[in-house]
Order: C-alpha cells, then sequence, then structure tokens
C-alpha cells in the first residue's frame, strides 16, 4: 500500500470519529512513518517492528490555563506504516487496524491509560 493511501485511509478513520469526540480534539498531528525511529526505540527500550503507533504529547485531561498561552507545539500521533502491514493481510484488514491504533492512541489522547484504551476497544475489534 502507499503512504497516500495508507494516509487517506488514516484520515476517513479520524472522519468517522463521532463529532462530540473529533470535536474535542486540538493541536494534534497525525504522523506516518515506516518504522519508529532508532531515537525512538532505544528511550522506550522497544524494538524496530513492536510498535504500531504512539501518542506523544499533553494528555486533554492535563491541559491547564497555561497550555496555549503561548505557541505550542502539536502532539503528535504515530503510526508506524510497515509494522502495522505486517500484522495484517489484505487492505481491508490494514484498514480496520489503522482505525484500531488510532483510535487506540487518542484514546490516550483523552487521558485513558493503557487498560482504559484496551477495554474501550474491545468493542471495536
Amino acid at each position: 500500500m502507499t503512504r497516500e493511501q495508507f494516509e487517506d485511509i488514516a484520515q476517513e478513520a479520524f472522519d468517522s470519529l463521532p463529532p462530540q469526540f473529533r470535536n474535542k480534539i486540538e493541536n494534534v498531528s497525525i504522523v506516518v512513518e515506516d518504522y519508529p525511529s532508532t531515537q525512538l526505540q532505544r528511550s522506550l527500550k522497544t524494538g524496530r517492528n513492536s510498535l504500531l503507533g504512539l501518542y506523544h504529547g499533553v494528555p486533554l485531561g492535563h491541559r491547564g490555563t497555561w497550555y496555549g498561552a503561548s505557541p505550542t507545539i502539536p502532539d503528535t500521533i504515530f503510526l508506524f506504516q510497515k509494522n502495522i502491514e505486517a500484522q495484517c493481510e489484505g487492505d481491508e484488514t490494514i484498514r480496520r487496524k489503522i482505525a484500531e491504533v488510532l483510535f487506540h492512541e487518542l484514546g490516550h489522547y483523552f487521558g485513558m491509560n493503557e487498560k482504559e484504551v484496551r477495554s474501550m476497544l474491545k468493542n471495536f475489534t
């Protein structure tokens, strides 16, 4: 799958969010990379092929009145294309996995911990 196709699917997944969630998402960029960087692998003590996605930023519930008072770099959700594709067979499976990983990382944006995110996603798969 091309990068453009992958990004289009991620955008479709984002657009499919209910408006009450989608409208609360601010200052977040979604970045598609083949694999996590070497620096990221070292900092998380993980391998190149183990991460499907990652949220990096200040979760919504932890933002105080100071947040955005000066220029603030966007939070970032990374989707690791090659790792997602390696777990899937066929475009439809990739489509579902992209949405699942994106929703997982958005759960962290909304302040959910790993257990809460996994519980929420049980209904998704």
